[in-house]
């Protein structure tokens, strides 16, 4: 007598608690990305072959653009915010806890310090029309603020953080040579000899066996 089979059925699996974890993430990452704000200006830098990394915490990052323009930034907010007072207080210019919070959040500038009021009083729309036409930081022998926001904004984070400070140059690769020299030298008048150049990743030549 043949034995009954038994009938066998596909297997089946359930989707939906993989469904439901897919949404979980990408609502996670929605909500916890931070976007880079956009910078004052944009500069193509050189490539190299050098590995090694820029500290990611702590960084006074100077750009220089192909238009001769030099732009300050600093990353961490506190820092910024104690610096534009120390440095608005040398030129006698005075700036309301509104401005500084904007200004904490700006990602470079490069203005003199009596025009900073004005642009930090525009909305962040109006500051992208005339981020194009900012002059740049004056770093001329008479009239150096460069080098007030790069010594007091070192100051300030080690007073907050208790950390050095790391000093990194962004020049565009089009950029005016003797300028960043200028700017190399006005760092090592005042004993600042460490600084990194930013460059983007290039491919390491492949020795020929």
């Amino acid at each position: 007598m043949p034995k009954v089979k038994p009938h066998r059925t596909s297997p089946s699996l359930d989707m939906t608690p993989m469904v439901d974890l897919a949404f979980l993430l990408v609502t996670f990452f929605m909500l916890t990305t931070k976007f880079a704000p956009e910078e004052s200006v944009v500069v193509d830098t050189p490539s190299s072959i050098s590995e090694l990394k820029l500290p990611e915490n702590n960084v006074i990052t100077l750009t220089v653009d192909k238009n001769k323009r030099v732009f300050f930034g600093v990353d961490a907010k506190q820092t910024k915010i104690q610096a534009l007072q120390k440095v608005g207080a040398k030129y006698g210019v005075n700036f309301t806890a509104q401005q500084a919070k904007e200004f904490g959040d700006l990602p470079n500038f490069g203005l003199p310090v009596s025009q900073l009021g004005s642009y930090l009083n525009m909305s962040k729309e109006d500051r992208k029309q005339v981020n194009a036409k900012q002059p740049g930081v004056p770093i001329d022998s008479l009239n150096n603020q460069l080098i007030d926001w790069v010594l007091e904004s070192r100051r300030a984070n080690q007073a907050i953080f208790k950390k050095p400070t790391y000093i990194a140059i962004k020049g565009d690769g089009d950029a005016d040579v003797p300028t960043v020299q200028q700017v190399i030298k006005l760092l090592q008048e005042k004993d600042i000899n460490r600084f990194n150049l930013i460059t983007d990743m290039e491919n390491a030549p492949v020795a020929s066996r």
